[in-house]
């Protein structure tokens, strides 16, 4: 048995899911199944496992292109469906709240990671006392690797 359920619009019928990120309420819906695990009886009676679906196309157009390939890389193929939909489930509490509360945070978590900016790499050389201990790391484990075979019989 599964009910569905939107989550409650936060302004103007839309959901923050991140700072800055805003989706319509109607993009996010929730279905709540049974959970496996401990709870005695109400794991067999009630359905608190939460699993949050959300269509890429929505976070595309909240979060912009680049962070949202950067999401569906981070999200992978095992949350992200043939037809573009963000699956996030939870079922680490017996409450259908409490798994919804952690499907959310899940999911802002890494729209946090996907909007941050890609810094950019800077070319750097390497100094003249990195080289210098560079030559002389190699010239050392040389040193101990000649040792090692038997001497000269120049006597």
């Amino acid at each position: 048995m599964t009910q569905d359920e939107q989550v409650e619009p936060v302004g103007d019928g839309d959901v923050e899911l991140a700072p800055g990120v805003r989706v319509p309420a109607s993009a996010v819906g929730f279905t709540f199944s049974r959970s496996g695990g401990p709870g005695g009886q109400n794991v067999n009676k009630l359905s608190t496992r939460a699993q949050m679906r959300i269509p890429m196309t929505a976070l595309r157009l909240a979060i912009g292109p680049d962070a949202a390939e950067r999401l569906a890389l981070a999200l992978g193929p095992s949350r992200l469906t043939d037809s573009g939909d963000v699956l996030i489930a939870c079922d680490e509490s017996r409450s259908q709240h409490t798994n919804r509360r952690g499907c959310m945070e899940r999911l802002r978590m890494m729209l946090i990671e996907a909007t941050r900016p890609v810094r950019k790499r800077r070319k750097t050389r390497p100094t003249k006392a990195s080289k210098r201990r560079r030559l002389d790391g190699k010239s050392h484990r040389g040193d101990i690797k000649r040792g090692r075979s038997r001497p000269d019989d120049a006597s």
